[in-house]
């Protein structure tokens, strides 16, 4: 009964009526306010509280109000009965954008064409299923599938005549990895007058390369860039030797076994050597539950779909080293940007994948601990998924420059 202030009604009524209003106290709200009216027409213009007193002009007594037609304990009208929504008709599944947002150097824009793929690996013929959505699509819950649905790809756009891993390593998605490698050219290019250096002047170091070498493959297909890629994993680098082999890749990509498992790039460079660019898909979980409990999430939501997929337990294969580490991604990249300091002279741009955008912060403050001069977050998008690199350096502007001097001179 704050309202209208020390001189409105509520006010009045409150100050001189201290017992409650309602019908259980025997007084009526109405006959109450019309007693008050004949004292206030009685007082004239002046209301009178105590030694408080307003003047508010001759008022028109309550009487002269007119009052509501309505009884205030009148019902409201019911409101009409709500209609039963008709049934609904069955909605068709509507595909998702096919690899939306991938770089526009990206070779692998719009559908897959299978018949072209099938064409240059026949062997591809036999996993090509009809999804969901009604299209041509392999069977992405299948190791065997997808080794082979690579093998196509690697062969149709690369020319990768040969290319196998072993069972239950790391296959992974080529148009994401590609993607990675250019806008990594798209990094040079920005302090080279936005010109992407090309040919064997440009060496890159590809850390955990993995049996599949498909990070060197793209990248020298693409731009001729010459790649040394290590690995601790000593079935990983066999596989990637036979690879670069069977190709004639030799002279283009080397490899190099990392003989301290602790370690990632202490130990593995020699003194004289000099590279551009260093990339790394790091381990992404903590232990190897956390990476089975992500795959069952992926593969759960994959069954939804399609309830008659025989689904594995992890994404894409993978061997321990490739999908966990003590302490996750965090620990591992703040190890990579430790180690990076200590060879700070001989790399131009360091850079790795981050999967969790969350983890971020933690990286930035590596970054500052140990000294880096520059650094960069550029976020991917391969359809629904988003991903995303950090790049770093500890050259100085001039020093930079005449890192792109030596791209001219050598080619």
């Amino acid at each position: 009964m704050k309202e209208g202030g020390p001189g409105g009604l509520p006010f009045f009524i409150e100050k001189h009526n201290k017992s409650p209003v309602g019908a259980a106290a025997g007084c009526d709200l109405l006959t109450l306010l019309k007693k008050q009216d004949q004292k206030i027409a009685a007082c004239g213009s002046s209301y009178g509280f105590g030694a408080f007193a307003i003047n508010v002009g001759q008022c028109p007594p309550l009487s002269a109000i007119p009052e509501s037609t309505t009884p205030m304990t009148a019902p409201r009208p019911p409101k009409p009965a709500r209609k039963k929504p008709a049934p609904k008709t069955p909605a068709t599944a509507v595909a998702p954008k096919e690899k939306a947002s991938l770089h526009p150097r990206n070779r692998h824009q719009g559908r897959y064409d299978f018949p072209a793929l099938i064409k240059s690996a026949p062997e591809l013929k036999k996993f090509v299923i009809i999804n969901p959505y009604g299209k041509e699509s392999i069977d992405f819950a299948s190791p065997e599938a997808v080794r082979v649905f690579n093998r196509a790809l690697l062969k149709s756009f690369y020319g990768i005549a040969h290319w196998d891993i072993p069972a239950d390593y790391l296959c992974p998605p080529v148009p994401g990895r590609a993607d990675y490698v250019h806008f990594l050219a798209d990094l040079l290019a920005s302090s080279n007058d936005g010109v992407i250096p090309r040919g064997a002047a440009v060496k890159v170091l590809d850390i955990g390369m993995g049996a599949n070498c498909v990070y060197p493959l793209i990248g020298y297909s693409d731009y001729r860039w010459q790649f040394l890629g290590s690995d601790i994993d000593a079935t990983a680098i066999a596989a990637a030797k036979a690879i670069i082999q069977s190709n004639g890749l030799n002279k283009a990509i080397q490899v190099r076994q990392q003989s301290n498992p602790r370690q990632i790039l202490t130990g593995l460079l020699e003194s004289a050597e000099r590279f551009d660019l260093t990339m790394c898909n790091p381990p992404f979980h903590s232990s190897l539950d956390e990476a089975t409990r992500g795959s069952t999430r992926k593969w759960r939501a994959l069954g939804k779909a399609d309830p008659k997929r025989k689904l594995p337990v992890l994404n894409f294969g993978g061997q321990a080293a490739e999908l966990w580490c003590e302490g996750g991604e965090v620990r591992f990249v703040t190890q990579l940007v430790n180690e990076s300091a200590q060879v700070a002279q001989q790399v131009l741009w360091f850079s790795t994948l981050v999967s969790k955008a969350s983890n971020l912060p933690a990286i930035q403050t590596a970054l500052k601990k140990a000294g880096a001069l520059e650094s960069q977050v550029v976020e991917m998008s391969q359809g629904q998924k988003q991903s995303r690199f950090v790049a770093w350096t500890f050259q100085t502007k001039v020093q930079q420059q005449a890192w792109r001097e030596r791209w001219a001179l050598k080619n």
